[in-house]
């Protein structure tokens, strides 16, 4: 498991997509890989939900839905993890 520490100067943001704030608490090396797990997260969830929309067997169908909210409730976690850095 990845330990998030401040690891750099945390003075840069990310991508635009976090502000100095979150930056100043988490290093520019955690943010990078947060971003890339948020990006990871949101694409396997939309991966299963098209699986999901395909699929015909409902054991199947229900396995990928799963999977989809698996990946979706991963990425509400990290979006939360960072709104509370930012609070």
């Amino acid at each position: 498991m990845t330990n998030f520490q401040n690891q750099g100067t945390g003075s840069q943001t990310i991508g635009g997509v976090f502000n100095q704030e979150i930056s100043q608490s988490l290093g520019v090396k955690d943010l990078s890989i947060i971003e890339d797990q948020l990006y990871n997260e949101a694409l396997a969830f939309k991966k299963w939900s098209v699986y999901a929309n395909q699929l015909q067997d409902q054991q199947l169908k229900t396995m990928a839905q799963t999977a989809a909210q698996h990946h979706r409730q991963h990425f509400d976690a990290l979006q939360n993890y960072l709104n509370g850095k930012n609070a």
